[in-house]
């Protein structure tokens, strides 16, 4: 009964969208230009914040499982809490920090440089909600590998590069690899604190969520529901790549 019930309140609103999206004329929807630059932008920007999630979780996962102490605890708790804030206090914070007149981002401007309502802005707003599903992911991998293994690879002389390099990150690999894929599905959903920091500007910083929004505020539903069935079918298949890139490293490990 529970299962059903789960599956029910999952599946049924699901089941609702399918049932209203304007099949016959879906094709000429997403071939909208506003609509294809959406999903460009979307693509471009996940890809991008997800290469920076993998490039700074990895070496951050491996010393908030390796290494002890308070100073690490707070540092983990830290780092963990873009996962507990509202979407619109995201915003703020990044906009507090990286806008023209923030913590940051006001120095960056004395230069000539402008973060904020920029495509880098989405690329900055996607990895500070992301990088925290990395890191855990990994985190989790981690903590599954025996460290006697490495002790026993430094005791025979190899380098912590070559320990992290030949052991470690092989070892993890189903777990880098599950959060390298939620990552980029975080970044692509990410709409909040795009629009508080980076704004809605078609072809700069409108994302697919954004697209989303203003076609229902435009009233026009027809777009919104072919845009939203776009990013579930992303979905299915990030999750399914997923579920394959998991066993495949496990195969290979």
């Amino acid at each position: 009964m529970p299962f059903a019930v789960a599956l029910a309140l999952t599946l049924g609103p699901i089941a609702g969208l399918l049932l209203n999206v304007p099949w016959a004329q879906l094709p000429g929807l997403l071939a909208e230009p506003e609509v294809q630059r959406s999903l460009a932008l979307s693509l471009a920007t996940a890809a991008l914040s997800t290469g920076v999630c993998v490039l700074l979780g990895v070496p951050v996962a491996v010393l908030m499982t390796r290494l002890r102490g308070t100073a690490v605890d707070l540092a983990r708790g830290a780092l963990l809490v873009p996962l507990v804030l509202s979407p619109v206090v995201s915003g703020l914070v990044l906009l507090f920090f990286w806008g023209r007149f923030g913590l940051f981002g006001s120095l960056l401007d004395a230069v000539g440089i402008r973060v904020g309502f920029s495509p880098a802005a989405v690329v900055i707003v996607q990895v500070f909600v992301s990088l925290p599903f990395f890191v855990v992911s990994v985190m989790t991998a981690l903590a599954g590998i025996d460290e006697e293994l490495e002790l026993s690879a430094a005791t025979c002389g190899a380098s912590a590069g070559q320990i992290l390099r030949h052991i470690t990150v092989p070892l993890a690999a189903p777990g880098i690899l599950v959060g390298t894929l939620l990552a980029f599905a975080r970044s692509l959903g990410e709409y909040g604190a795009t629009i508080t920091f980076a704004g809605s500007i078609d072809g700069q910083t409108r994302t697919l969520p954004l697209q989303i929004s203003l076609a229902l505020n435009s009233a026009r539903p027809d777009q919104a529901l072919g845009v939203c069935l776009m990013l579930v079918a992303i979905y299915l298949v990030v999750l399914v790549a997923a579920r394959f890139a998991g066993r495949l490293a496990v195969r290979w490990r």
